[in-house]
């Protein structure tokens, strides 16, 4: 790839990810150490940049250096003006407990997440959302692409919960990031039982988009193209 091909994309991921956060040019300048000419030229695509410098930015920006570069990467210059169109952006089921959920909610709405989100509060629920609706003569719909689950969830736990979606062919192809603390036997079990990721409380728009990019799921959770049979049915009415 030309030099050319890669700065603008990086300008652009850095432009995102800034106004991600709500920081002017100048304030990026401040936190990373660079002067703000730089700062605007990496963002016009005008400047190469050295890997001490992408390190730094990404510092400044609060994500990692593999975000900042797969974003770079992915989406390319039209997501500069956030450019997502709705019936592009994953489906979440996301499970949790509502003391809990509510924070992790505002966390994203605070980086304007937009992707819908269905929320249960309950193992069970979760299982009924994703195999209920299954019966004869009823509309059909898009099963989630994207589902996170606290490992605490009552009725049924998230592994348990892990477990089931990974042994149904239906829904095994789905990514499932479970959610809670990092000990290392909960994230041992996670991945055995087929999870995509594991994020430690709390939950943020950063480790989310991580664990997005570890299951092949494009920065912004831009949903793939889907292949026939991966539809579920939702009764009418609702």
């Amino acid at each position: 790839m030309r030099s050319s091909d890669v700065k603008k994309p990086f300008g652009t991921s850095v432009k995102v990810w800034r106004g991600r956060l709500g920081i002017s040019q100048e304030e990026l300048a401040e936190r990373s150490g660079l002067h703000r000419t730089y700062i605007s030229d990496v963002e016009r695509g005008a400047r190469n940049v050295s890997l001490k410098s992408i390190e730094k930015l990404a510092a400044a920006l609060e994500v990692s250096v593999s975000t900042l570069l797969a974003y770079a990467r992915e989406a390319g210059p039209d997501a500069a003006a956030g450019l997502f169109a709705a019936e592009d952006l994953v489906e979440i089921l996301y499970a949790d407990r509502a003391e809990q959920a509510g924070l992790t909610l505002q966390a994203l709405k605070k980086f304007n997440i937009v992707n819908t989100i269905h929320l249960v509060h309950d193992g069970v629920a979760a299982l009924h959302y994703l195999f209920g609706a299954d019966e004869p003569g009823v509309r059909m719909r898009p099963r989630p692409r994207l589902v996170l689950l606290d490992l605490d969830l009552p009725k049924l736990d998230g592994l348990e919960l892990l477990r089931r979606i990974k042994a149904d062919p239906r829904t095994s192809s789905i990514p499932v990031v479970l959610i809670g603390s990092s000990l290392h036997e909960n994230i041992a079990a996670s991945q055995r039982l087929g999870a995509a990721a594991y994020i430690a409380r709390p939950v943020s728009f950063t480790n989310l988009s991580e664990a997005a990019a570890q299951s092949n799921l494009r920065w912004g959770l831009l949903r793939v193209p889907q292949r026939s049979g991966e539809l579920q049915t939702e009764k009418k009415g609702k």
